[in-house]
């Protein structure tokens, strides 16, 4: 049976996108049949991400109102066997995204891929509780700062209270925490949250931290998810974070201040 996956989280600019992106890229490395799918209507920035903005013909609102099927709408990635993604709609508000609409095409989604990734836009609105609507699993996002997590906060409460699984008693969403463009140094001077102190406040499994990295901008830029950059930090902390997620039990990296090696030290990097 597919599991349907949402990454959220209530503020924008967390890495939500970047998230997903690399999340259902490792799934479909590590050989599972996967889709993602762009919530953000009206805006649409996965497919930069991913590389494949030229190739959108058709879109998540069009599939909706059968205007076209899936097979015309799902982009299939040229890097990665296994990985489709459904685009979103620049020209349509997110009023589209109505319940039966959605539910619809998460269903048909389902009989055909083993993860359906629902990339959530930010806030609250029609378009986030769409996202998460239909969840099995949700993947909070969040900064090292106060209003992230506490805007994380209010999603974890959404969860618990505007799904379907919330609403027919099926059992809660399972919750993992994801914290993104975490800097140890900063933690350990007080300028930014530790991961401990985000922890406490959210009280959900960590899945992964992800390093503050150029790498991620660089690679948004390029249109290829970080973690297809094995030699990045994010990259690499992006695909423990898939391996975690499917069962491996890995120690979580880049969460003390790396030292400096004796060549660095004498040249004052």
């Amino acid at each position: 049976m597919a599991k349907i996956i949402v990454v959220t989280s209530g503020k924008g600019g967390v890495g939500k996108t970047t998230t997903s992106a690399s999340f259902a890229t490792g799934l479909a490395q590590e050989g599972h049949s996967t889709v993602v799918i762009d919530f953000d209507v009206g805006l649409r920035n996965l497919d930069l991400i991913m590389g494949c903005e030229r190739r959108v013909v058709y879109d998540f609102v069009n599939v909706i109102n059968k205007e076209a099927n899936l097979n015309q709408a799902l982009i299939r990635d040229k890097r990665v066997e296994n990985l489709s993604i459904l685009p979103a709609s620049q020209t349509r508000d997110k009023e589209a995204l109505t319940e039966e609409g959605v539910g619809g095409v998460i269903k048909d989604l389902a009989e055909r891929f083993e993860y359906v990734i629902c990339d959530s836009p930010a806030g609250i609105e029609q378009g986030a509780i769409m996202a998460m609507r239909f969840a099995d699993e949700a993947i909070v996002v969040t900064n090292p700062e106060v209003s992230s997590v506490r805007d994380s906060d209010r999603i974890l409460g959404l969860l618990g209270s505007k799904t379907v699984r919330a609403e027919n008693g099926s059992g809660p969403i399972k919750e993992h925490l994801v914290i993104t463009r975490f800097d140890p140094t900063r933690a350990n001077l007080g300028e930014m949250l530790s991961v401990e102190d985000i922890q406490e406040l959210l009280a959900i499994p960590l899945l992964a931290v992800i390093p503050e990295s150029e790498s991620v901008l660089n690679a948004s830029n390029l249109g290829a998810p970080v973690i297809l950059d094995d030699d990045s930090r994010a990259g690499q902390a992006y695909s423990d974070c898939v391996k975690r997620f499917l069962g491996q039990d890995l120690p979580h990296r880049f969460l003390e201040v790396q030292k400096k090696g004796f060549m660095s030290r004498l040249l004052g990097r």
